[in-house]
């Protein structure tokens, strides 16, 4: 489990299913979880502050992982231990899918059908980083940005076009669940 809250950026050594990444940690573990830019991903293989990673085909299919290359910059977060604070959301790093973003900078639009089950004012988690929902529409989210994500993560460099992993809140589904229509969404006032 995480909390969306990016310790560092990585770089992507190695890109592909025996995924390669510079974290700058030194007292890395073989088994233990780490985020990749939203991803959970198990720590296979260490050399030094090299983590190697396999990714199944699922997660290559799901992710944004397979479009990585060579010294792209990866957000990295370690996994929660007992009594660490929970500074962002609960975050399992089980990605929903994957977004377009529309509109970069200050603020952050990413296009997604995954829109349809967020929360106004919600959480949601892009590329590993725990965000609040400032705009919903139906095919389509909206993030304001502060200065310390702009600069501490990726989605500061995030350009129109670009892919990103989205996870949604998984405990804040509900009402916008399979089954609801659009229509009977926008008369309950969740989206315009």
């Amino acid at each position: 489990m995480f909390t969306g809250i990016v310790e560092k950026t990585g770089r992507v050594v190695r890109p592909g299913r025996r995924l390669e990444v510079e974290t700058g940690w030194r007292d890395l573990r073989k088994g233990e979880s780490i985020a990749v830019s939203g991803v959970c991903l198990t720590v296979a293989r260490i050399d030094g502050s090299r983590a190697g990673f396999d990714v199944h085909e699922e997660t290559s299919r799901k992710t944004t992982l397979p479009r990585k290359r060579k010294g792209d910059a990866v957000n990295l977060e370690r996994a929660l231990r007992a009594g660490d604070r929970l500074g962002g959301h609960v975050v399992q790093g089980h990605v929903d899918g994957v977004g377009k973003v529309r509109r970069s900078g200050k603020w952050l639009v990413v296009e997604t059908p995954l829109a349809m089950q967020l929360q106004p004012k919600g959480s949601v988690t892009v590329d590993g980083v725990s965000l609040t929902v400032a705009e919903l529409k139906a095919d389509h989210f909206t993030i304001a940005l502060i200065p310390t994500t702009l600069r501490v993560t990726t989605l500061g460099r995030a350009k129109k076009g670009d892919r990103v992993n989205v996870e949604t809140d998984h405990l804040a589904k509900g009402p916008r669940g399979p089954g609801l229509t659009k229509e009977l969404l926008i008369r309950a006032g969740f989206v315009d």
